[in-house]
């Protein structure tokens, strides 16, 4: 429950677990605060702060922990709590048991003991977000609260804080921690294999990784590329040139270049070849230097066109393979490329394999929904499969 500026609200249940009270400094945390909480003579507990003291709480119920974070203005509490008190509503939903109260420069938190420690972590990440420029919203509170349960030995301000691309005023990182893995990995390998489905960044954090070569002119050149599959739809009988029937499979690639680069550098460079966006089925007979190359939906590549990709690579390139194998447009019985490379390139060094899952989607909010639905309906499906074979290999009968 809040009180002072978000006003009264009911809280949840609260847990009985082991009472402690004290409240402990955030070390490293510049202009955040704890103090003690002493008992005084009318048998309540008040704050002492050293120079001031800020009022009077009752007694600590058993099983509930007090905390007081001290801030050291208004405009440090609005960077911190958020516009509106958005990020405090945000914590407030995600601990329903734990009671908030915001009196001036001060927010006092009480709940069950085993929540409010967690509470002041998330506080003293926030608190470094801010220190290195974030806009603190329920967004960046999301994707701080899933790296702090990952129990990752990586520090989340490090992960939210990697920047990879700045342009026209937005920056471009990893939100996750499975994104900075994959970030990471495009670093220290030469072929990156990014899996995964819709929506969780994989050829978008690999199409500004690529931009971000060529700016500091590791590469020479970027290569994207994807197979024309139709998903599920026959577009050849449509009018245009070859060009112009291509050209709506790759503008996924354009529309990811617009947003890293100046649109009007993008003709100029295409021109140049600088930059060049392909079918795949052109990239047959080339080698591939010094190049930072893509190939997209990979998950709709044979495994003979997976080898034809992968066999261009050449001295001083990148290659980062992405794919969703949920999403497979492939006709009826034609194996995946993407199914079975890993299992064909397994062990071999300087080729890495990253797997992203449906906590790293980072579109809107039912995406991800969306994603472990399918996922579980598609595990229902298998099992039932599986259990009428078996029942048909005993020779019973449903």
């Amino acid at each position: 429950m809040t009180t002072g500026l978000l006003g009264n609200r009911r809280a949840g249940p609260v847990s009985s677990a082991v009472s402690t009270a004290h409240l402990f400094e955030l070390e490293g945390t510049p202009g955040l605060r704890a103090s003690t909480m002493t008992e005084s003579a009318n048998g309540k507990r008040r704050l002492n702060t050293g120079e001031r003291a800020a009022g009077e709480f009752p007694h600590t119920l058993p099983g509930i922990r007090t905390e007081v974070v001290l801030f050291d203005n208004s405009d440090q509490m609005v960077q911190t709590l958020g516009s509106h008190d958005e990020a405090l509503r945000f914590v407030e939903e995600q601990f329903p048991a734990v009671n908030f109260h915001v009196r001036g420069n001060e927010l006092s938190i009480s709940g069950p003991a085993s929540d409010v420690p967690r509470i002041m972590r998330l506080l003293h990440e926030v608190r470094g977000l801010v220190a290195r420029g974030t806009v603190i919203s329920p967004a960046v509170l999301q994707q701080l609260v899933a790296l702090l349960r990952s129990q990752s030995l990586q520090n989340p301000v490090d992960v939210l804080t990697h920047d990879i691309l700045s342009s026209r005023g937005k920056t471009i990182r990893p939100k996750t921690l499975n994104q900075k893995n994959y970030v990471d990995a495009i670093d220290a390998n030469t072929v990156i294999f990014g899996i995964g489905p819709a929506g969780t960044g994989k050829t978008y954090l690999a199409m500004a990784k690529a931009v971000q070569a060529l700016q500091q002119k590791e590469v020479s050149r970027i290569i994207l590329t994807r197979p024309a599959v139709e998903a599920g739809e026959r577009l050849g009988f449509l009018p245009g040139t070859l060009s112009d029937k291509i050209d709506p499979y790759l503008r996924p690639l354009y529309d990811a270049l617009h947003d890293m680069m100046d649109p009007e550098s993008i003709p100029r460079l295409m021109a140049a070849g600088t930059i060049e966006v392909a079918p795949l089925a052109y990239m047959r007979g080339r080698t591939l230097n010094d190049a930072f190359i893509i190939l997209d939906e990979a998950q709709n590549t044979t495994p003979e066109q997976m080898k034809m990709f992968l066999t261009r690579l050449g001295f001083g390139s990148k290659m980062v393979v992405t794919g969703d194998v949920t999403q497979v447009d492939l006709p009826f019985g034609t194996r995946s490329g993407l199914r079975i490379v890993e299992e064909i390139l397994q062990g071999i060094e300087d080729v890495n394999f990253t797997v992203l899952d449906s906590t790293d989607v980072v579109r809107h909010r039912l995406v991800g929904d969306i994603v472990r639905a399918y996922s579980l309906w598609d595990d229902v499906q298998r099992n039932r499969v599986k259990h009428s074979v078996a029942r048909e290999k005993r020779g019973e009968h449903a």
